[in-house]
């Protein structure tokens, strides 16, 4: 009785419970932020130059393992232990351990290869948690369980990203060290976020019930005759089949991730040099830099875990796609304003933007999306929707360096503004998307 009922109409859910299927994204997020505000500044204090080479370990990962993980999420069922948690947990303790050992790198190619595991560890984690929300709830309250998400990653990654500058100004760990070393403060954020990581998302494994899948004769049918080749057609053909909706969406991650990538890679080198007027690595200047960019990130993450509260009503307001494209757009105009910066304490202000944005990037787009996907591929062509952000950070890393060097002459703000510009022309891009939950309703 309880599946036909769930085939006929999901239920709705009460606050706390999409609080506790999204808890978990704190964890991830703690992880993530650490690798986006310190692994570029690990790669420089073990003498790497080629720093935006080196995150192309990070896009390759996910370009592989978010469909793979989505395909078998699908076809996992258990009444003990559900659908998408087995992954979630199997994410959780690679990643916390990856997060334990990265910091202890002693040469560049370690930190490269760590690099390559945290970020398969964290997309086996991150992918299970999009198609949840698509898996447990009606339509009608899926922007608000993205929202939830969109929350505890600012939450999570306001925490992280400040874990280095907590940990010198208010216990007094250095965050200095010799030639080659790590600073010891960054290492002891790498242990909390460990820790937290894996905590986060067993609360989230252990408070949160699945569903079975609608139809469970046809769903154990398909599973008994898929064979294995069958498996890696529809993995990795499956791009070429995706609904309109996600082709549309295509166009809109890609300008987005983009712009991002820009920003993580080469915000701390902008700002250490255009700001700080820093190039030494090793030296006080430069890591006060340093500590005030993972400082500025938090700021970002801590807006958009505020303002993830007040998408549902804008989208309400207007509707989802001209909250993305108004959210983009300061997004895009806060990257850009850096340029024009000489005092750091301005760059909080270009945070707001950014923080405005994040908050829409990490909802709006999964929001649109899940209408428009068949409940039994939900957890697949979220692996697949991945492919554009992987592609853009492709791209970046491949691309950004030479123009940087080449072009750009070092000058790193200058990557900022192409990324700023590049997160606007996402934002108009996003009117040519259709909202099939919208059409619905109307």
């Amino acid at each position: 009785m309880a599946q036909v009922v769930q085939a006929q109409a999901k239920p709705r859910l009460s606050f706390w419970q999409i609080w506790n299927m999204s808890f978990g994204f704190l964890g991830i997020q703690f992880g993530f932020a650490l690798q986006n505000a310190n692994v570029s500044r690990i790669f420089e204090t073990l003498g790497g130059t080629e720093i935006a080479l080196y995150w192309l370990a990070a896009p390759v990962t996910g370009l592989l393992v978010q469909p793979i993980i989505g395909y078998l999420s699908d076809r996992t069922w258990s009444p003990v232990f559900g659908r998408r948690k087995p992954f979630f947990m199997i994410g959780a303790v690679l990643a916390s351990l990856s997060l334990l050992i990265m910091p202890n790198a002693s040469v560049l190619w370690m930190a490269v290869g760590m690099l390559w595991i945290l970020d398969s560890s964290i997309n086996i984690s991150m992918e299970p948690f999009r198609a949840l929300v698509g898996d447990l709830l009606p339509s009608d309250q899926r922007t608000a369980g993205f929202a939830a998400q969109t929350f505890f990653i600012g939450v999570g990654a306001v925490v992280a990203s400040l874990l280095p500058w907590i940990f010198n100004n208010w216990v007094g760990i250095p965050n200095t060290a010799p030639a080659g070393e790590i600073p010891p403060s960054v290492k002891w954020a790498f242990y909390c976020g460990g820790v937290v990581f894996f905590l986060a998302v067993l609360w989230t494994v252990v408070k949160t019930k699945e569903y079975p899948p609608e139809n469970l004769e046809e769903f154990e049918r398909e599973k008994r005759e898929a064979t294995f080749w069958q498996g890696v057609e529809e993995t990795f053909m499956g791009i070429f089949r995706m609904p309109k909706t996600m082709s549309q969406l295509a166009l809109v991650q890609f300008f987005t991730w983009f712009g991002l990538f820009a920003m993580w890679i080469f915000t701390t080198p902008a700002v250490t040099r255009h700001i700080y007027g820093a190039t030494d690595a090793t030296s006080k200047l430069y890591n006060e830099g340093a500590d005030w960019v993972g400082l500025c990130f938090g700021i970002y993450n801590g807006v958009s875990a505020v303002f993830a509260l007040l998408l549902p009503v804008l989208a309400k307001r207007t509707n989802r796609r001209v909250t993305h494209l108004i959210c983009l757009c300061l997004g895009g105009l806060g990257l850009i304003s850096i340029y024009f910066i000489k005092d750091p304490n301005f760059l909080a202000v270009s945070m707001v933007g950014v923080g405005i944005a994040w908050a829409s990037i990490l909802s709006m787009p999964y929001s649109i999306l899940a209408g428009s996907l068949p409940a039994n591929r939900m957890g697949y062509y979220m692996g697949v929707f991945n492919f554009f952000i992987v592609i853009p950070q492709i791209v970046a890393g491949t691309m950004l360096d030479f123009i940087n060097k080449n072009i750009f002459h070092g000058e790193s703000i200058y990557v900022l503004v192409v990324g700023g510009c590049s997160m606007i022309l996402a934002g108009f891009l996003t009117l040519l998307v259709k909202d099939v939950d919208e059409d619905k309703v109307a």
